[in-house]
């Protein structure tokens, strides 16, 4: 296995996290869930940010957000598998 470009912590989980500088659309990105070390991959449908979360499943506005195996929030727009989820289509359900 290589440098993986994305973790999923938990098998449940809908989105994952950029771990790489300079991840470009098209990269075809090395997904390891940290759970148990398995690993699949998925392109990205957009330049992503380090630190940024990206779709693994087409999830539509209303869906819950799952990262850790917990509820962080809801979608605001939709997200295709392998497109940027962050602000501008996923709101936390506090406010």
């Amino acid at each position: 296995m290589g440098k993986p470009h994305l973790l999923k912590h938990d098998h449940a989980d809908n989105v994952g996290v950029v771990v790489v500088e300079g991840l470009t659309a098209g990269t075809e990105m090395l997904c390891v869930v940290t759970a148990d070390n398995s690993d699949f991959t998925v392109t990205a449908k957009a330049d992503i940010p380090i630190g940024h979360k990206v779709a693994l499943t087409d999830m539509k506005e209303g869906d819950t957000v799952t990262k850790y195996g917990e509820d962080i929030g809801r979608m605001v727009g939709a997200a295709a598998v392998g497109e940027h989820v962050h602000v501008h289509n996923c709101k936390t359900k506090r406010w």
